[in-house]
């Protein structure tokens, strides 16, 4: 099934989807919105015209495990995404997706203005990564 994943931010929220066998997790778009309902509005449309079966919204917890206002913001905007949607919507912890898809944009030399361009969509393909790793290791286990 495709996997739509969120990395919701104040003024840019980086989209990412997963390939219909869940192997593979591409960045798709990044919306620039600073209207927090508009911003929702958007993800849910752009889910249903990409198909998604499912929508991953990435959770800023704090590295200690607490939670803090973004993650209470993120919480509210996938909160929000299900009133819009009739797919299932789950938080997946974040922690450190930014930072790896920094490091990656240093490997492979991206940098100015075309790196700020894609970094949220990369920091959501990292989210999603990470959340179809975890369900390839749950089928395993079964």
């Amino acid at each position: 099934m495709k996997i739509m994943a969120v990395d919701y931010g104040d003024s840019r929220t980086g989209l990412a989807m997963s390939d219909e066998t869940e192997t593979l997790a591409s960045p798709l778009e990044t919306i620039y919105e600073h209207h927090f309902d508009r911003c929702v509005e958007r993800v849910a449309k752009i889910a249903v015209e990409k198909k998604a079966a499912m929508i991953i919204v990435g959770d800023p917890v704090n590295m200690n495990g607490t939670r803090g206002e973004r993650s209470e913001k993120c919480s509210e905007f996938a909160r929000l995404l299900r009133e819009f949607v009739d797919i299932e919507v789950i938080m997946w912890d974040e922690r450190s997706s930014t930072n790896t898809a920094i490091n990656y944009m240093n490997e492979i030399n991206k940098r100015g203005k075309k790196r700020k361009q894609v970094l949220d969509q990369a920091a959501a393909a990292v989210i999603l990564d990470s959340y179809l790793e975890y369900r390839k290791r749950q089928s395993g286990n079964k």
